[in-house]
């Protein structure tokens, strides 16, 4: 097997259904397989997927046993040379896997490596490469100077922005919503570290390869990246969880060499901790008294797609009383899509992409093109799921 892809879900069972059917499409003529870890779900998503796509490998567990945990579970059970771990929340292009194969093939240095994540906007999640939190890049980090300096080498380093992301770059930490990383250096690092529960399993892990002797890589292959559509950021859950895997790395690496670091690095966490709390909360209570709650059916759409597809979404717009504009196009009549010099593109909040008439790499390229000059959303409808698929909401 060349290939093992390992997705763990919870409570996501139509971002994961879309997720698998781009992973599909992506691992045509590949030798590979799907390995999908449910965390005990309670939205009936193993019913569900199961039902789908029956040549999917499902592990299910009783109870939430962590991302770690529940990677580790398909690892020890999947077959492939590479191991891809891969979040529900993404979208990939058709040629992302085949292309980050090659290249794992042709440089026996690499460890792992990850590709460039794109917002629902279009826009580069910085998060796709990331230099190590060592306490003077956490410090500048959580100071605002990685901000402030962003170009910077020294001060900038935790985003690497300095970093051409059209190029393909050595970094230190790949994200664990795509990476790839080799079996043969699994074996050699060990398996994901199952103190961390959720997050900073990534980081812990692209270090120990660097430790090993491999680099880990960025390369300029497009997914979508819903950045954690299952897990409600403002909650208290969620920063304690964050916060706490920061202290887990530190202790885990730096503290024997910083010991007289270790009270004011705890200090420092648990006071980012509380301000992002309260900023997260503030942003909620903001957004909910001022302008009232932000309906994705106040806003307006534009469908790119075929004709039995326009006739489909179109019940499905009158039921969800969605404003919907159609255009009938597939990539060989409007190859630029959205982009199309015909459509009034920014007058829209979101482009719908028919995903029988564009290819998921189709849609993604179009998508970082018009990022900096549209700033429209990209949304994806399927005939086969007759589902309508945003960032927040799933109709």
């Amino acid at each position: 097997m060349k290939l093992s892809i390992v997705i763990v879900s919870y409570n996501v069972k139509y971002y994961l259904e879309q997720c698998l059917c781009s992973v599909i499409r992506a691992c045509y003529g590949l030798d590979a397989e799907i390995w999908v870890v449910d965390n005990a779900s309670s939205d009936g998503s193993v019913e569900y997927i199961r039902s789908r796509f029956p040549d999917v490998h499902f592990i299910e567990n009783q109870e939430n046993v962590g991302f770690s945990r529940a990677n580790n579970m398909a690892i020890r059970q999947a077959t492939g040379e590479y191991i891809l771990l891969l979040n529900p929340d993404t979208v990939v292009g058709e040629n992302t896997l085949s292309g980050c194969l090659y290249f794992m093939d042709t440089h026996p240095e690499a460890g792992a490596t990850g590709v460039a994540m794109l917002k629902d906007d279009g826009g580069f999640a910085w998060e796709s490469r990331r230099g190590l939190p060592t306490p003077f890049t956490s410090f500048c980090k959580m100071t605002g100077l990685c901000a402030l300096f962003p170009h910077s080498r020294r001060l900038g380093r935790y985003y690497m922005r300095y970093l051409d992301k059209n190029k393909t770059n050595q970094i230190d930490v790949i994200s664990g919503a795509f990476c790839m990383v080799r079996r043969s250096a699994l074996d050699k690092t060990g398996l994901l570290d199952e103190d961390f529960f959720m997050y900073g399993e990534d980081i812990d892990l692209s270090y120990r390869l660097l430790q090993c002797g491999y680099k880990n890589y960025y390369q300029p292959l497009r997914i979508l990246h819903y950045k954690g559509e299952s897990t409600h950021k403002s909650s208290f859950r969620y920063v304690h969880v964050f916060y706490k895997a920061m202290l887990i790395f530190f202790d885990k690496h730096y503290r024997h060499s910083n010991r007289w670091l270790a009270p004011f690095i705890q200090m420092a966490v648990v006071v980012r901790g509380i301000l992002d709390l309260c900023m997260h909360q503030k942003e909620r209570l903001f957004g909910w008294v001022g302008r009232g709650r932000d309906r994705e059916a106040d806003k307006s759409y534009l469908f790119l797609g075929r004709p039995e597809a326009v006739e489909s979404l179109c019940r499905l717009g009158l039921e969800n009383n969605l404003k919907i504009d159609f255009v009938v196009a597939d990539e060989s009549n409007k190859p630029d899509g959205h982009l199309d010099p015909s459509l009034s593109v920014k007058a829209y909040d979101y482009v719908i992409y028919d995903t029988g008439a564009y290819s998921y790499e189709k849609m993604l390229y179009l998508l970082s093109l018009g990022a900096e000059h549209t700033r429209v959303r990209i949304a994806t409808y399927s005939m086969e799921t007759s589902k309508l698929i945003t960032m927040n909401n799933v109709y």
